[in-house]
């Protein structure tokens, strides 16, 4: 029989409201808190998706019905609930990124260190099916050694302006998922980043000296090369492909559409639907997946994936990306922060 969980979701913005679906879905997983310090958007949330709103933070990890919390506020804000939810003795689910500086993600490490519970950060490409299928073809030997290992990841158009400037720029917001996924699939972290950033479809995001394109490139200690291409416009929808090619053969993972057909007639050859819109409907059934995986973890006693030192790390690495961008050199992530 599935242990239940009681769930404290907290935060009511965007991801909030992938979360709540997916813990309704989930056979061991049951909402009972949303919160919000502003009550307003935690009852507007909890008449959505069920649970009982509540802005007070101190009730709700004190509330015998909330076995486990799940943080879904905005990344400035991770760092403290991780230090209260940990003294309070609950499990985390963490979105990513922990924070945008090493400094803050120390602080929230050291906290979990000095409160031991169950954390796992929601790199959640991670738990997507034909990403994890790839990894486990790599892992396997089918393409024997992995020589490289690449990535396309743009959005189909750029973000406001306002999100632009609390982003922490284009590599901390959005190269680092792959940075974490790359590196998961190949086993190891890189000695040496290169990466380059230009600004080619909205100036304002120029004016705020950030990219809405980068090529990166990461050297890792096997010699195995990672090629990561993003933009933040795509013409046609959200491109989210994968490449591992190693000395034996090549692995792939294509596009998602709603439609898959390839289509032949006198009018057109091989034409298909549009790409999936973006990530909540391309990466829909990882978010699902990963709160399995958390339930999983702490109802099995056993640590969870997606740790926050793998957040760290990508942090790190994307930080050096940032860096090597702007000084228009090769940096060693391990070296870069002194």
């Amino acid at each position: 029989m599935t242990q239940t969980l009681g769930i404290a979701l907290m935060g009511t913005g965007r991801m909030a409201h992938v979360y709540g679906p997916k813990i309704n879905a989930h056979p061991g997983l049951r909402l009972e808190v949303i919160y919000n310090p502003r009550i307003s958007s935690a009852e507007k949330a909890a008449a959505q998706y069920g649970g009982r709103a509540m802005d007070d933070l101190d009730a709700v990890l004190s509330d015998p019905g909330v076995d486990a919390v799940i943080i879904a506020t905005p990344t400035d804000t991770h760092v403290d609930y991780i230090e209260r939810v940990a003294r309070a003795g609950k499990p985390i689910y963490c979105e990513k990124p922990l924070d945008q500086t090493l400094e803050r993600v120390e602080q929230a490490m050291t906290a979990l260190k000095e409160h031991p519970v169950p954390f796992m950060l929601g790199f959640n490409r991670r738990f997507d099916p034909d990403n994890a299928a790839l990894r486990n073809a790599v892992k396997t030997g089918e393409i024997g050694r992995l020589n490289m290992l690449m990535s396309w990841s743009r959005e189909p158009a750029p973000p406001p302006i306002e999100y632009v400037r609390v982003s922490g720029g284009y590599f901390v917001d959005a190269t680092i998922h792959d940075i974490d996924l790359l590196c998961w699939i190949a086993g190891e972290r890189p000695v040496e980043v290169q990466a380059a950033g230009s600004c080619m479809f909205n100036e304002q995001i120029g004016a705020e000296g950030d990219f809405d394109m980068t090529m990166t490139t990461l050297k890792m200690p096997s010699g195995a090369l990672v090629h990561i291409n993003n933009s933040r416009a795509c013409a046609y929808g959200f491109d989210q492909r994968l490449e591992a090619f190693g000395n034996d053969g090549m692995v792939q993972t294509l596009n998602h559409r709603d439609d898959n057909l390839v289509r032949w007639n006198n009018r057109r050859t091989a034409a298909r639907e549009p790409l999936k819109h973006f990530f909540l409907e391309r990466y829909d059934q990882s978010f699902y997946n990963a709160l399995d995986e958390f339930h999983a973890a702490i109802t099995e006693g056993r640590s969870p994936s997606a740790t926050a030192q793998d957040g760290r790390a990508a942090l790190a690495i994307a930080l050096a990306c940032a860096r090597s961008a702007k000084e228009g050199r090769a940096v060693r992530p391990d070296s870069a922060f002194g």
